[in-house]
């Protein structure tokens, strides 16, 4: 009986939220670095930028170092030997012209198809493991595009997620396109990119960069709403969790109660709302723990997790 009774909770909960576009969370854009010039300072620059910039000349046979986001000595002499050997003025300075010629020869490696999405019934699914974006229509694959996602160091975001703001953008580190997840601990998003190289790899703060060219095409199909499902590994809890939260260790939790029953109505997109909180009181309910909705460590000792009791 009580295990029905929450069942309702929860679907009066979820019906409220979804009724209440103000609850959204709003858009803006993520952490990627924009274009700056780079060059040998003390203390050295650092970045993302400079990663990416490391990343293209690993990838031609100048650079040699780890991908540590560092301009360094070993940084400064990759440079000066790539502009050197491309008519540029070999001063170990980055700016535009480096970067143009860097993203030379960087092509599209797919068709187009011929025309928008027959149906209007779509939906992202990107997997961090193949780094494929795949729009479905219907249910169905209509087309996938290459991405590059986060960094071991700034992982992107695992869940499920909607586009909640598109812009247009002036075609620097965000490419020409902007699109924007309802992630609750950060600023993510699918968009371009000026560094095209980085394509197939993990590179990015955390959004999913796409060639310009892919993002333009698929810009006008995809309106704001759209599910994003990012596919990934989880992060697992090292201790409780409490409404309020959002983080990625909630959407463990929240996949975890799905699997087990008991969170059927919401997305696992790492809020610890009100749904998550009754999933959890129904869960500690039925298993005879003190329903406080906190998922202590009993309760995820209970759902499965290995945490420590004495963080209760």
């Amino acid at each position: 009986m009580v295990h029905g009774y929450c069942r309702i909770l929860v679907f009066l909960a979820f019906f409220c939220l979804f009724m209440n576009p103000a609850l959204a969370h709003g858009p803006c854009p993520c952490n990627d670095t924009d274009s700056r010039v780079l060059e040998l300072t003390e203390p050295p620059l650092t970045g993302l930028d400079v990663s990416d910039l490391q990343l293209r000349l690993a990838q031609m046979g100048y650079y040699f170092g780890p991908l540590n986001g560092i301009y360094n000595k070993t940084t400064q002499r990759a440079v000066i030997n790539f502009q050197r050997e491309h008519h540029l003025t070999p001063l170990g300075r980055v700016g535009p012209a480096t970067w143009k010629e860097l993203a030379r020869g960087i092509a599209v490696a797919h068709q187009a198809p011929a025309g928008p999405p027959p149906g209007k019934n779509l939906k992202i699914v990107i997997d961090t493991e193949r780094l494929v974006l795949t729009i479905l229509v219907d249910g169905r694959v209509f087309q996938k595009y290459p991405v590059a996602i986060g960094k071991y160091t700034s992982p992107s975001p695992v869940g499920e997620w909607k586009i909640v703001d598109k812009a247009y953008e002036s075609g620097g580190a965000f490419g020409t396109r902007w699109m924007g997840l309802n992630v609750p601990w950060g600023n993510y998003g699918i968009h371009g990119t000026n560094r095209p190289w980085s394509i197939g790899w993990a590179a990015s703060a955390g959004c999913f960069r796409m060639f310009n060219e892919d993002i333009e095409t698929i810009y006008p199909w995809i309106p704001v709403g759209t599910p994003v499902v990012v596919k990934g590994p989880y992060t697992m809890p090292t201790g409780p969790l409490k409404p309020g939260q959002g983080s990625p260790e909630v959407i463990t939790l929240q996949a975890r109660l799905r699997e087990k029953g008991f969170y059927l109505f919401g997305p696992t997109d790492g809020d610890y709302g009100l749904m998550t909180e009754l999933a959890v009181k129904e869960f500690q309910l039925y298993h005879g723990l003190t329903a406080t909705g906190v998922a202590d460590a009993r309760t995820l000792r209970a759902l499965g997790f290995d945490v420590p009791l004495s963080d209760t």
